[in-house]
């Protein structure tokens, strides 16, 4: 079983992707080729997930042994926030590159509008978020470049050949149409965070006037942030009494129902999963389809509970606040 596609420019990218954040290297070359056997054919990685090495050597297993073929496969990952500086942004993606043993990315990311100081390879990579870890009060160290320049130093990628299309993460509206304003590419997608709790319904139609595709991250919500204490295991959508009536007149599961919500929204969708039902479940999300009302009734479920805040996490983990939402 694969996933159809969503139109990415001149491209086609399959709608279910496997997300690879809080994937240990030790199981993620495993879980890639467990994955494309299963059907997948898009892989969500990046710098900071600190797995691209396993994860390229899972793609390698996965072509060699006849799975699938590297034109089969779509693979994003991403810049991070520690070389967004325009002398530092080719380096970067080809360091992701030669991780994962790739020729070009599919899909080449900001991670997050948020600039901080170089950090080089030989000192630490992935470089995270915190400078000087190893002396005296290690912080986290903004270092202002603005995005234009990031986004031209990302343009050359994709006119040298290293990337076929770039795009960004965890932008908001304002900062899309300012990209709008000068970009020379336009963005071939927006990662975001989207799920029952936090529907962004503002953020998808300027998306969409711009004819940017979106990809929602967490789009199961709370599951990935319980273990990092940045959520409880009461906020989980999941729970809901809506998303359950749904799933047992379908005879689905919840995360089902959640899933083909995004979907029928009209993104994509990167759930992360180390269980073999789930991820099978996970691309069984086109024999069925949703009312307009129970739609309506799972948008209703928004709270604006947004998980992946870097205005509350940087602060708790790394003792300064730097806030990009309001």
């Amino acid at each position: 079983m694969t996933s159809p596609t969503l139109r990415v420019d001149d491209s086609a990218m399959p709608v279910v992707g496997l997300g690879l954040w809080k994937v240990s290297p030790k199981e993620a070359s495993d879980l890639v080729v467990s994955a494309i056997q299963e059907g997948y054919r898009h892989l969500d990685s990046a710098c900071d997930y600190g797995n691209e090495k396993e994860v390229g050597a899972g793609i390698r297993r996965a072509i060699s042994d006849g799975d699938v073929t590297r034109e089969q496969l779509w693979v994003t990952s991403k810049l991070w926030n520690t070389f967004h500086r325009p002398e530092h942004v080719r380096a970067a993606c080809e360091r992701s590159l030669t991780d994962l043993g790739l020729e070009y990315l599919d899909l080449y990311l900001i991670h997050f509008p948020i600039s901080l100081r170089f950090v080089d390879f030989n000192d630490r990579y992935p470089p995270e978020w915190l400078f000087n870890v190893e002396g005296q009060g290690p912080t986290l160290i903004p270092d202002p470049v603005p995005l234009h320049e990031t986004w031209s130093a990302m343009e050359t990628l994709v006119t040298e050949g290293l990337v076929k299309h770039i795009g960004v993460c965890n932008y908001s509206t304002a900062l899309i149409h300012d990209l709008m304003s000068y970009a020379k590419i336009k963005p071939a997608m927006l990662q975001v965070e989207l799920h029952p709790y936090l529907t962004q319904p503002q953020l998808l139609r300027t998306a969409a006037q711009y004819d940017i595709p979106v990809t929602a991250f967490s789009p199961l919500g709370a599951g990935s942030y319980v273990e990092l204490d940045m959520a409880r295991q009461t906020e989980s959508v999941l729970t809901e009494p809506t998303l359950i009536q749904i799933a047992s007149r379908l005879h689905r599961s919840p995360a089902q129902i959640a899933l083909r919500w995004a979907i029928q929204r009209g993104t994509a969708v990167i759930p992360k999963s180390m269980s073999r039902q789930h991820r099978q479940e996970n691309l069984a999300l086109f024999d069925f389809e949703l009312t307009p009302e129970e739609m309506r009734s799972i948008s209703d479920l928004n709270i604006n509970r947004r998980f992946n805040d870097p205005g509350i996490f940087c602060e708790s983990a790394f003792g300064r606040f730097h806030a990009i939402y309001e």
